[in-house]
């Protein structure tokens, strides 16, 4: 399977069997992660930063808090492909 090709809802849903805690949302791969506090949402976000600049993949994320919201999609494809559960599989090692 290529990294810049969209994936059927069937790949999708059996990709999904792989990662904990993210879910198909909007059309997007979605996770929440919660932190003791806002210093340390900041520097997951900071971490996830630099390894998303190295795969030149960025995800769609908001922080309030210790909460950062984490939604992923490939916008070249139109929807989600290997690209968006690579960087899931980054940022969960990450958390």
């Amino acid at each position: 399977m290529s990294a810049r090709v969209k994936l059927t809802e069937a790949e999708i849903r059996e990709s999904l069997k792989g990662l904990s805690g993210w879910s198909l949302q909007g059309g997007k791969l979605h996770r929440e992660f919660k932190f003791k506090d806002f210093v340390q949402a900041w520097g997951f976000m900071t971490r996830v930063a630099l390894h998303a600049e190295r795969l030149n993949h960025h995800p769609e994320w908001s922080n309030v808090w210790n909460t950062v919201r984490i939604d992923l999609s490939t916008h070249d494809v139109g929807g989600i492909s290997e690209r968006d559960f690579e960087l899931a599989k980054v940022i969960d090692a990450v958390a």
